[in-house]
């Protein structure tokens, strides 16, 4: 835990228990705060409230008395409208921050000296691929490092800070609308695409919430940025003209004179005088696909910031593990082989999952987000068959029309069941179940990590027959 002292002796409310509400009203609480936490969920209270967490009704309190307001990221700030414990802050003037504001204040308080080295993580997908890559790496050249954010533990939960440790954060969209004093050593931006507008309003705004990743950098800091998006592109040659900090451009699909590049399975350092080949991408096992292809860019550019050695980057992708719910390997039944790609939520993470494969009996649906599949067509002939379930079935079957064999299975048991079947009875060698739904989870579970384990599980239970030769006649 990393206690946060700024607020000792001081009222301060925190809205929202779930893991990082939970981990901030801990952290401040030890920090000598005085804590009111509270959530609008009955059982989220009850959960909290075992965990050690102070719990106060802070609707029937006083709020001119609070210091601040420490928000969950999952509480509607502006859109579609302020929930009413921000209009209530607004009201009295009272701060409106997050988990992660809390770690900056933490960090800057200490003498430079005595600081941590942080690295942010943001984009619209790649996020958690590319954090992991880039803890794994420095974990493998020996250094003090600290996983967290949006992926696994809440930033206030990981170890105290110390100088010489490397915190690695996910940062999402929603996480970054409540920062202003987070400095990156190095920030990276992977992609933009449109997601999450229910809740930033418009593209504006999202865009503005990703590009705070950069806020506060100085002369020795570095951004790494993604250019094969035109919102990346503007952002980069934006940065680049305003000249504060070092920036290396990254790219999947365009050799840069200056920045990392990969290009036909090949990673390129143009970040000296040269582009160097500096690794090549199938020795990678778990980083198949383009989109890694730009996530391994990402990762490498930001390490050599800090000085890692190009054989310890290299031997670190080498023997990354990749991460459970995305494009993750859940076995193999029957000459069948699933793929776990849970963590897929939007049509943009679902089609790098497609890209990978050239034939799929395909597992999709949920809650979708804005415009649905249809940005997806130009995958629809790898599909042997799609398999519906959730919310957007119907939608998506209307899109996948014409193009594929659909399957409207409703639930992912039967999906699982159905799939495998007609897979087994094609016969192909290649047969892949792909869970990678391109829709939110919460209309049948509580979020995609549970969908992935019930996927798996599902798995697990199919029964073993010898696969169909599909040469026998």
């Amino acid at each position: 835990m990393i206690p946060i002292r700024h607020y000792a002796d001081r009222d301060i409310a925190v809205f929202g228990l779930a893991r990082t509400g939970r981990a901030a009203g801990k952290a401040l609480a030890a920090g000598g705060a005085r804590v009111h936490a509270w959530d609008d969920s009955e059982a989220t209270r009850a959960e909290a409230q075992a965990d050690g967490v102070t719990l106060s009704d802070i609707n029937a309190r006083d709020w001119r008395g609070f210091a601040a307001l420490v928000l969950s990221p999952g509480v509607p700030l502006d859109h579609p409208e302020p929930h009413r414990v921000v209009e209530l802050a607004r009201a009295v003037g009272v701060p409106i921050i997050g988990d992660v504001e809390l770690f900056a204040g933490a960090v800057n308080a200490l003498a430079p000296h005595q600081r941590p080295k942080v690295i942010g993580v943001t984009g619209t997908n790649g996020k958690s691929t590319t954090t992991a890559l880039i803890g794994h790496a420095l974990k493998e050249a020996g250094k003090d490092v600290r996983v967290g954010g949006n992926i696994g533990q809440a930033v206030l939960d990981l170890a105290p800070l110390h100088a010489g440790a490397f915190y690695v954060l996910e940062l999402s969209s929603f996480q970054l609308d409540l920062v202003h004093a987070l400095r990156c050593d190095a920030a990276v931006w992977l992609n933009t695409t449109p997601d999450h507008l229910d809740r930033h309003g418009a593209m504006e705004n999202y865009i503005a919430a990703k590009r705070r990743i950069f806020d506060n950098q100085g002369a020795g800091d570095w951004a790494v940025i993604g250019v094969d998006d035109a919102i990346g592109a503007r952002v980069c040659t934006e940065l680049m003209a305003h000249g504060a900090r070092q920036v290396a451009p990254v790219s999947s699909g365009q050799a840069l004179s200056k920045g990392v590049s990969a290009l036909g399975g090949k990673l390129f350092d143009a970040l000296g005088p040269r582009a160097d080949q500096v690794y090549d991408l199938a020795l990678a096992p778990n980083l198949k696909g383009a989109h890694n292809a730009q996530n391994a860019a990402a990762a490498y550019a930001a390490l050599r910031a800090f000085g890692l050695e190009r054989r310890v980057i290299a031997a670190a992708f080498t023997s990354f593990k990749g991460l459970p719910h995305r494009l993750e390997d859940a076995g193999t039944v029957s000459g069948v082989r699933f793929i776990n790609d849970s963590k897929a939520t939007n049509a943009e993470a679902a089609a790098q999952a497609l890209a990978v494969f050239p034939r799929v009996y395909w597992i999709a649906g949920g809650v979708a987000k804005e415009g649905g599949v249809e940005s997806l067509t130009r995958f629809f002939p790898r599909l042997a068959g799609a398999y519906l379930i959730g919310k957007a079935a119907k939608d998506f079957a209307r899109t996948l029309e014409g193009h594929a064999p659909v399957t409207m299975s409703g639930d992912l048991d039967h999906a699982v069941a159905q799939a495998f079947a007609d897979a087994r009875k094609s016969g192909a060698a290649d047969a892949v179940v792909l869970l990678s739904p391109a829709c939110a989870s919460y209309d049948q579970f509580r979020d995609y990590e549970a969908r992935g384990d019930a996927f798996k599980t599902l798995v697990a239970a199919l029964p073993l027959a010898p696969p169909v030769d599909a040469s026998a006649g």
